[in-house]
């Protein structure tokens, strides 16, 4: 089949079978073409909740379709791509926090969404990239543990110096291996260019960012600066949004290195085969959401930086 065929025989079966196409933001190009939403992690478990379709395609990694399926457990949660998961997520596990627990006792418990159920289940709240500052100033207590991304927490403790903030050493493979002279380098090809840089990528990128913001923040931020050119330091998928979104500007990809391998698992193929068969379903053992759930929600009830 032509890539249009394709395309046009995903509409058709959704429509089959009640369901929705979610995109996360660094998927394919053609997957986000066709999906019935696109937007970071939580944003589209969120709007899926909402919805009458009782199945929710989830173009993503596992821990999002984890998400999906924990905010709307009476739907069906598909994953195309199975093997997809996520590196930073797989560098904790629940036994790695509790014995992290048991070496901070008197630490709050932060856990960024890129983190298992079983991981967000231990955790006291969780966080996104767009809201973790507005999750911290919430947190009373002085001292935290944040885990798995440690240039998350590293942004986090420069924001607030007078909190102890403790982090697990995970990250971001694809984030983390950008680096500062490459940001160098394309100031110096794009003089006029604003750099915006994602939190996750590590702190001396950060610093010659001119904003750092989640994923869902670049475009709304690059529509309303007076700046025509951007060098965009994080997964290289989000350029076909910010450039749909604002096409009289400019965006550049920091790094020919900023690929996410399991982002691009899923594809038109395996989207079809999915659906057909119904098959790669992701559910939570119902214990394990509930305690999950109750970290993500007081999340919930802080309001997004973006």
């Amino acid at each position: 089949m032509s890539t249009e065929t394709k395309k046009q025989r995903i509409r058709e079966i959704l429509k089959e079978r009640d369901a929705i196409l979610m995109a996360h933001y660094y998927q394919r190009e053609e997957v986000q073409e066709i999906a019935d939403f696109a937007g970071d992690s939580l944003g589209l478990a969120t709007e899926a909740s909402k919805t009458d379709a009782k199945v929710i395609v989830f173009a993503g990694v596992h821990f999002m379709a984890e998400s999906a399926y924990m905010l709307s457990p009476q739907k069906t949660v598909l994953l195309p791509a199975m093997q997809a998961g996520c590196p930073m997520a797989d560098m904790i596990t629940p036994a790695k926090l509790l014995a992290l627990k048991d070496e901070y006792p008197d630490y709050t418990v932060v856990c960024y969404v890129n983190s298992s159920a079983e991981v967000k289940a231990v955790a006291d709240i969780c966080c996104t990239s767009g809201n973790l500052l507005k999750v911290v100033e919430s947190i009373e207590n002085n001292k935290i543990l944040m885990v798995p991304d440690k240039n998350l927490a590293k942004f986090a403790a420069r924001h607030f110096p007078e909190k102890d903030i403790k982090w697990y050493d995970g990250f971001c493979p694809t984030h983390h291996r950008v680096s500062a002279e490459e940001i160098q380098d394309a100031r110096e090809q794009h003089p006029q260019a604003e750099v915006i840089a994602h939190p996750e990528c590590p702190p001396e990128v950060l610093k010659l960012a001119d904003h750092i913001c989640s994923t869902s923040g670049m475009s709304p931020y690059a529509q309303q600066s007076s700046a025509a050119e951007f060098i965009i330091a994080t997964e290289a998928g989000i350029l076909y949004q910010l450039r749909k979104n604002n096409p009289e500007k400019s965006f550049y990809i920091a790094s020919k290195r900023l690929v996410c391998p399991n982002m691009k698992m899923t594809t038109l193929d395996n989207i079809i085969k999915c659906l057909e068969h119904m098959t790669n379903v992701v559910t939570v053992p119902e214990e394990v959401r509930q305690k999950a759930v109750g970290a993500v929600e007081k999340m919930i009830a802080i309001p997004r930086n973006d």
